[in-house]
């Protein structure tokens, strides 16, 4: 058992605290959020079925308020199209949508995402959004009456591109604090090497300091007084 005034005791229990204290790795304190597109939105757009359905021009409806009168759905339906909003769903898969556009205005514009006056008693809607990590936009017209109309899907290649340029970059961003990360990881591994291998040879020199001493008083002469035997 070891006395507390051992010098040897005593630093190999600091030596031990400190290199749990002092070099903990560190934990990592980012976290990849998900991308909002995928790598490749074309590609997915052309093959996946569901948007191959959806880009063929097909019947649609507004699917707001079901359960009011058709006279109060047509007002808060023409209502909801001047604020910039509107809910429809393809009649043949029955796939809902939450169309946000620009509303309309008193003024001249050559493209207009909600238009009452491109044709008598319709109003055509362009809205862009993001479905399933792809930039689509849904074009098509709604009867102010018969809230029924027809629409379809398509391939939002300025948006998409735009997307893209931010997916790059967050990918980039992530990896430059990776690369952050290991490096650091990589720096506590050595500091920790370096002083287990400070603390090993320290240790091995005081063992090595009390050895010699050990060895010296036993090569001393036999007590004095004691007579020797001839």
């Amino acid at each position: 058992m070891h006395s507390m005034n051992d010098p040897a005791s005593v630093l190999s229990g600091m030596m031990s605290f400190d290199s749990i204290s002092l070099y903990e790795q560190p934990k990592p304190r980012f976290i990849f959020k998900m991308p909002r597109v995928v790598p490749d939105q074309k590609s997915k757009f052309e093959s996946d079925e569901l948007f191959r359905r959806l880009s063929r021009e097909s019947e649609v409806r507004y699917t707001g308020y079901r359960d009011r009168p058709q006279e109060e759905r047509v007002v808060r339906f023409q209502n909801a199209c001047r604020e910039g909003h509107t809910e429809i769903a393809f009649a043949a898969t029955g796939t809902n949508l939450q169309l946000v556009f620009a509303a309309p205005t008193n003024g001249y514009m050559p493209d207009k995402e909600c238009d009452f006056d491109k044709e008598p008693g319709k109003v055509h809607i362009k809205a862009g959004f993001i479905m399933n990590g792809v930039c689509v936009r849904w074009r098509g017209w709604i009867d102010v009456e018969r809230l029924d109309g027809v629409g379809c899907l398509e391939y939002n290649e300025e948006r998409a591109a735009q997307e893209d340029a931010l997916l790059r970059e967050q990918i980039e961003r992530y990896n430059q604090r990776l690369r952050e990360f290991e490096d650091k990881q990589r720096g506590y591994r050595q500091e920790r090497q370096d002083h287990q291998d400070l603390e090993l040879r320290m240790s091995n020199n005081l063992h090595g300091h009390h050895g010699h001493h050990g060895v010296s008083s036993r090569c001393h002469g036999p007590p004095r007084g004691e007579r020797r035997m001839t």
